[in-house]
């Protein structure tokens, strides 16, 4: 006996192809393709199958009965199958049948079985079919994985489905591009995380979610310093220590820069009371089950070392202007007394004729008067 499976569009329909199996009696039998069937739960499922009768009988009733069933009753008479179960066959040599919304309690072996118009005509094909009814689960390697490390994913049923079939995966709401039995993620990241989910395509049955858990050590360090801004003598300080991991992290430890052990644990460490003795650079270390990492320092400083600082400034900016100053004052004095030496370098002989006397010396005197006040009126200024 020989299994063959064809999967159409939906409805996902697993068809049986005849081959020849006859029972001992060559003028009586039925022929199953199969043996066994599995099938996806909700899915369609036709069996077909041939019967065969001596000449001179004449076919009355044909019909599907399962094991256990009394007096070999028709499955078109119970109420579970009524609505679901359709004969395709006929009365001559045809005994297909179809089965539709295919359940798990639907697990059981059938038999097809005639009637003819004769006392003793009567056959029923035993063996028969036997019917698993599946569904889908996601089966994972481990539900927890390392970032950079791989992990396989396959979409599990209880028994063998066709060679032929092609998967559907499924992220949260994406869909993704591999179509095999197996999901291979080489190389996981954390964008990798998520509920997956597994289909056959053609079929409307999903698997329940199955959760990827993607584990990496904190990372994007920052510390909020609390209250922010300049700190005066006598503040309470908060420092927070804030981080992104998973798993979250278990153990945060405070340092201050130069020194080895810890000053502080927690993920907000306190500092009240708070003097120029505590002043420096401080950072936290965040540690979880997967690794640790530190946070860059931050500075801790008191307004009164500021204070300090910008007087420093200040005085030094005074001393600078008041060179300035010197120096102008200086310059000034000596364009001076470089004025009066041409002066008197260029004063005409006692001579020399009075006009011109007389004329030189207003000019001179009003250009030294005028001279003298202005430097006396800048030498009052400095």
């Amino acid at each position: 006996m020989v299994m063959s499976i064809i999967m159409t569009p939906p409805p996902l329909i697993f068809l049986l192809i005849l081959h020849g199996v006859y029972s001992a009696d060559d003028g009586w039998g039925v022929t199953y393709s199969s043996s066994h069937i599995c099938a996806l739960k909700d899915s369609t499922v036709t069996i077909k199958c041939a019967y065969k009768y001596p000449p001179g009988y004449k076919i009355t009733k044909v019909f599907w009965t399962k094991v256990n069933s009394p007096d070999y009753s028709d499955l078109s008479n119970d109420s579970e199958y009524s609505e679901r179960i359709q004969y395709l066959g006929d009365k001559q040599h045809d005994c297909s049948v179809r089965l539709t919304d295919v359940r798990e309690t639907d697990s059981h072996e059938y038999y097809f079985r005639f009637i003819t118009d004769k006392t003793k005509g009567k056959w029923t094909g035993i063996p028969g079919v036997t019917l698993d009814v599946t569904d889908l689960q996601v089966e994972s390697e481990g539900e927890r994985v390392m970032e950079g490390h791989s992990v396989n994913l396959t979409c599990k049923s209880s028994c063998s489905l066709s060679d032929t079939s092609t998967f559907i995966w499924f992220r949260n709401t994406q869909t993704l591009n591999d179509r095999n039995k197996k999901l291979i993620l080489a190389s996981v990241r954390r964008e990798n995380a998520g509920d997956y989910r597994c289909a056959v395509q053609g079929h409307n049955l999903t698997s329940p979610p199955r959760r990827l858990n993607v584990l990496y050590p904190p990372e994007k360090f920052h510390v909020v310093v609390n209250p922010s801004g300049v700190i005066v003598e006598g503040d309470s300080v908060n420092l927070i220590c804030i981080s992104e991991s998973n798993p979250p992290v278990h153990t945060y430890s405070w340092f201050k820069e130069n020194q080895t052990s810890s000053v502080g644990s927690g993920q907000m460490f306190s500092i009240s009371n708070f003097n120029s003795s505590l002043s420096g650079w401080f950072y936290c270390v965040a540690q979880n089950e997967v690794g640790s990492q530190r946070s860059a320092a931050v500075s801790l400083t008191l307004k009164g070392n500021m204070v300090m600082f910008y007087s420093i400034i200040g005085a030094l900016t005074f001393g600078a202007a008041f060179v300035v100053v010197f120096l102008l004052v200086w310059r000034i004095r000596w364009m001076k007394k470089r004025n009066e030496s041409r002066i008197d370098h260029h004063s005409p002989p006692h001579n020399s004729n009075k006009t011109s006397d007389t004329v030189y010396d207003n000019v001179m005197t009003a250009d030294q008067s005028c001279d003298d006040s202005d430097y006396e009126n800048i030498e009052g200024r400095f």
